[in-house]
């Protein structure tokens, strides 16, 4: 029989496999973490998210998590937004602002383009070469 441990990944005290991904202390600490959050924002609606953090003590990069969790709604809050993981502006949805958003899919849209092109022009070659060796 195996048994199910694993050291948490941000501590890296021994822990029970696959009942969270933290230690039942990292685990707390963000829960507390997560609890000042929420008793700032309750009291303070117009925060922006460097206040938050500023006021609370806890990072932007968790505070941004709780909200792509779902965990913070920004709905309720109109001065809290996040930045892009691209280009650093400040947005209310997603990971990416829209103009990020557009230039991804443009990029796509070439890259898709310049894949069918070898594929026409490798297939052209192929025919080519076969009628060579027929004549």
């Amino acid at each position: 029989m195996a048994l199910n441990i694993t050291n948490c990944p941000k501590c890296g005290r021994l822990m029970q496999k696959g009942l969270r991904q933290l230690c039942p202390t990292c685990h707390q600490e963000i829960e507390d973490q997560y609890e000042k959050c929420w008793q700032y924002l309750k009291h303070n609606r117009k925060c922006t998210l460097s206040e938050l953090s500023r006021e609370t003590g806890v990072s932007t990069a968790l505070i941004t998590r709780f909200i792509r969790e779902g965990r913070i709604s920004i709905a309720d809050y109109g001065n809290l937004s996040y930045e892009c993981e691209l280009c650093g502006a400040l947005i209310r949805e997603s990971h990416l602002c829209e103009a990020c958003r557009r230039k991804l899919i443009k990029d796509v849209q070439h890259l898709r383009e310049d894949e069918r092109r070898k594929s026409e022009l490798a297939q052209k070659e192929r025919g080519i070469g076969y009628l060579k060796d027929r004549i």
